[in-house]
């Protein structure tokens, strides 16, 4: 019994050894802090896996190009195209598949433009871009319409608008206006007027040419900012300053042109009462008038009114 007793002493004796001989693994030091309650908590390492702030600074991406110098890379590339745009601000958008630098440019006056910085540069008119995708996005709501200008400053088509109509002695209030699109290359814009019959207008090589929407919508292009009522409005300054001038418009129809190139018109004044009128094509105004009654040998005879005939004359 004894000797049981002592073989298991002696076993606990060299267990008790062998594990005072096992190594003690050290342990880090971690830092300490006191809470509100004077309990002692580990504070966080330098070296708990943060980056220190050289370790950062070697990390960050090589800085892109400043504004000063999107601004004066966009101003290269617009003059080599050949337009009088004077930069205000640029954005950088990205590269192209050739690696051509792609920007978005505001300029002092008129519309922006997006640009590519290729041989030879290519443009595109903000104002232009953003009609292009009103009107796909009229015609389905879901339409891809691509990229778009986003500068604050190219937000800008009624200031736009206004300013070329003023150019074009367009005389109102603009309160629309976009690109509507292109004629022999040239651009074409609606301008829409507060309360009255708008334009058409188009940027020549030799400078603006304008058609009032009330002649569009005879030609069967009505505009978009300007209404019916609108159009017969119209008529008191076509017909301002002939015997027809205290007609109030009712209807309005094109008969067809005459030898001197002048586009006939017939007018309804009233269910008894009408005219056809000449126009003359570059100032829209009325350079002879022919009451209804009188006029049964013109274009056939008047048809949006009816009245008693009288004594055709031989003026054609």
């Amino acid at each position: 019994m004894f000797k049981k007793k002592l073989v298991a002493l002696l076993g606990g004796a060299m267990a008790l050894s062998l594990l005072a001989a096992q190594p003690v693994f050290a342990q880090s030091t971690q830092p300490t802090r006191t809470d509100a309650t004077g309990a002692t908590i580990p504070s966080e390492s330098p070296s708990s896996g943060r980056l220190s702030r050289g370790q950062r600074q070697q990390r960050r991406e090589p800085a892109g190009p400043t504004p000063e110098a999107n601004k004066a890379a966009a101003q290269a590339a617009l003059t080599a195209a050949g337009l009088a745009c004077q930069v205000t601000e640029a954005n950088l958008l990205g590269v192209t598949a050739d690696q051509s630098s792609m920007y978005e440019a505001a300029c002092a006056a008129g519309p922006g433009y997006m640009v590519v910085n290729s041989t030879p540069p290519q443009t595109f008119n903000c104002l232009e871009l953003a009609s292009q995708a009103e009107a796909n996005r009229a015609r389905d709501p879901a339409a891809e319409v691509g990229q778009q200008c986003a500068l604050p400053a190219n937000q800008n088509a009624v200031a736009v608008t206004a300013a070329y109509a003023r150019d074009a002695g367009i005389d109102c209030t603009v309160d629309q206006g976009s690109v509507i699109g292109r004629l022999e290359g040239n651009i074409v814009y609606e301008v829409g007027c507060a309360g009255a019959d708008g334009f058409q207008i188009e940027q020549k090589s030799t400078g603006w040419s304008k058609a009032p929407c009330w002649a569009r919508a005879m030609e069967g292009a009505a505009c978009r900012y300007t209404t019916p009522d609108e159009n017969l409005t119209a008529w008191k300054t076509v017909l301002a300053g002939t015997e027809a001038a205290a007609c109030s418009v009712q209807q309005a129809r094109k008969v067809g042109a005459d030898a001197e190139g002048r586009v006939v018109y017939e007018v309804k004044c009233a269910p008894d009462s009408g005219y056809f009128v000449r126009v003359n094509r570059d100032t829209f105004t009325a350079s002879l008038v022919h009451p209804c009654a009188a006029a049964a040998h013109i274009g056939g005879g008047c048809t949006l009114s009816t009245f008693a005939p009288a004594a055709a004359t031989s003026e054609q």
